[in-house]
């Protein structure tokens, strides 16, 4: 493990450096969906801190919230308690989520019909989490994120584990429900096969991470993956994210917030031509750094 991951950190800097990435097609439709989750957990996270700031209502009465992209906004919904449930106060985002661009509608009405549906399917999910133990396992000091998605007609929930502490990034423990037309469940599944948590703080600044995917997690990093690095990469101050499977290793800058997939074959044979030719590699390297510098001004 150490020699592949020595490759991937010798690797990152040829790929970056260069823009080169070998599964391009696969890499952009994980980061697209990826960033559709971020989008949505993020306006949750700014959505409920403003809530809980602004809102000047019965916060009793408030039966939950949920998020979704529209027209290039992201906005944010909390619901009351009613038997048919309506909008009572909201927040919309743009994509900077700058708080001083955001506006808040705090006007009741009753949900539009996106807006049930993503409803509907959330609170299917939520009853899917209280009596399919099984597969949904509960970890001490974390919870589930519920993200809802519908895009061309398509309807599903990820489900995402979130550490209750600071300073811990949580990957796996995640999950996919897939629904009809009619909001009725067609399918769950685990996402990965297991839990990994890994810790942030000062001593890990600029670290190189990793996890690795078993076969059934499968080849390549996940968009649950990708959502808890766009939350967490930047924050954590971590250089890089690697994720290895048998057959792929995915690279994951977490300044940049780009995605790489190349094989573990060719990153294999590639570790031999650099340690055979330092020298000449570093120069390659100097002389691309100072280019790329340069034309960023």
């Amino acid at each position: 493990m150490k020699r592949t991951l020595l490759t991937a950190v010798n690797l990152l800097l040829f790929v970056f450096a260069f823009g080169q990435c070998g599964y391009e097609k696969e890499a952009t439709k994980i980061f697209n969906e990826g960033k559709k989750l971020y989008l949505s957990e993020k306006a949750s996270w700014n959505g409920t801190d403003l809530f809980f700031e602004k809102y000047t209502g019965s916060k009793d009465e408030i039966g939950g919230y949920f998020s979704y992209s529209e027209d290039k906004i992201v906005k944010c919904i909390f619901f009351n308690r009613a038997l048919e449930p309506k909008a009572v106060w909201g927040i919309s985002f743009d994509s900077t989520f700058s708080i001083g661009a955001a506006t808040i509608d705090s006007i009741e009405r009753p949900l539009t019909k996106n807006e049930s549906d993503l409803f509907a399917i959330r609170q299917k999910t939520i009853s899917e989490i209280n009596t399919d133990r099984n597969l949904f396992k509960m970890y001490e000091n974390m919870g589930f994120n519920i993200i809802p998605l519908i895009e061309d007609g398509v309807k599903k929930v990820y489900v995402l584990t979130a550490s209750k502490k600071s300073g811990e990034i949580v990957f796996g423990n995640d999950f996919l429900l897939t629904f009809d037309v009619k909001n009725n469940l067609i399918k769950k599944k685990k996402l990965h096969n297991n839990i990994i948590v890994l810790p942030y703080s000062d001593d890990t600044k600029n670290a190189v991470t990793s996890h690795i995917h078993l076969k059934e997690t499968g080849d390549f990093i996940t968009v649950t993956d990708v959502c808890t690095l766009l939350l967490y990469g930047k924050t954590s101050k971590w250089q890089q994210h690697i994720v290895m499977s048998k057959k792929f290793v995915c690279l994951w800058d977490c300044e940049r917030e780009s995605l790489v997939i190349w094989t573990r074959k060719f990153m294999d044979k590639l570790y031999k031509n650099l340690e055979k030719n330092k020298e000449k590699n570093q120069k390659i390297m100097d002389d691309a750094n100072a280019k790329r510098k340069l034309k960023n001004g």
